[in-house]
């Protein structure tokens, strides 16, 4: 039996381009419908690109938008988690990792919706010293457990940012960035199709694409928050050093120890 993980978020499909149509804080379930179902769609075309090279394979995907980004009852073929199993140490058991929906991480030029983890709270992520997004560090922490990250769908910014950690993975660009909140995108039945090829094309290339170990113990990871971290709801933690008022520091030789 073989195995895949997918991982999804929601800013990175095709036709969402503003913050609203992401978030239930600012226009409720109802505002960020359309674009759930159009990551079930685009998930679905993973999955068929999978199964076109493995029909029986078992398809594990993570809804990865915080405020949730699927419908379960939308998609086929696969499962539906909330786990995430990534920072857990769980991927053994997977042939590889492929990404859904993703986007670019804070800070990048013209990239819609872009951030790190929190878009209200997180101004940048670095290990190591390098800046780094949830593309960037979930391969790292399926790297380390000898699992390749293969494919990855979302804004053209996201693509590239997926291919300066992993040269050799596949991509599918579903929108081009022209503005934090502003993009040009694909039809979404396009969109869709080419994610199917895609993910196809990346399961048949997966014993060429290495798994992403760029980085070496000790880490030294280091957080910058927009607003003061520390609060009194916000106490001390003793496994951290903080920096100043906006940013803290963790250095292990664990990355599972690391927040992310």
């Amino acid at each position: 039996m073989i195995k895949f993980y997918i991982l999804t978020d929601l800013e990175g499909v095709a036709g969402t381009d503003r913050f609203t149509q992401t978030r239930t804080s600012d226009s409720g379930p109802d505002g960020k419908g359309p674009s759930m179902k159009q990551l079930g769609r685009e998930v679905n075309a993973c999955v068929e690109g999978i199964k076109a090279v493995y029909p029986d394979a078992v398809i594990d995907v993570w809804d990865g938008h915080g405020s949730y980004g699927l419908f379960p009852e939308d998609l086929v073929g696969c499962n539906y988690q909330r786990e995430y199993r990534p920072h857990t140490g769980q991927l053994h058991d997977y042939a590889a990792m492929l990404f859904v929906g993703q986007h670019a991480m804070a800070g990048t030029i013209n990239a819609p919706l872009c951030h790190t983890y929190s878009s209200r709270e997180v101004m940048y992520y670095r290990l190591n010293g390098v800046y780094i997004g949830e593309f960037g560090a979930r391969a790292f922490l399926a790297g380390v457990q000898s699992v390749p990250t293969i494919f990855l769908s979302g804004d053209d910014k996201a693509a590239s940012e997926a291919k300066m950690f992993v040269p050799e993975i596949e991509t599918v660009v579903t929108k081009q960035g022209t503005g934090f909140e502003s993009a040009i995108h694909l039809d979404l039945d396009e969109s869709c199709r080419r994610i199917r090829e895609g993910a196809e094309r990346a399961v048949r290339r997966m014993l060429d694409i290495a798994p992403f170990t760029g980085f070496t113990a000790p880490y030294t990871f280091e957080a910058r928050h927009y607003n003061k971290y520390w609060t009194e709801t916000r106490k001390p933690n003793s496994n951290r050093e903080y920096v100043d008022d906006y940013t803290y520091r963790i250095v292990s030789d664990d990355i599972f120890a690391m927040p992310f």
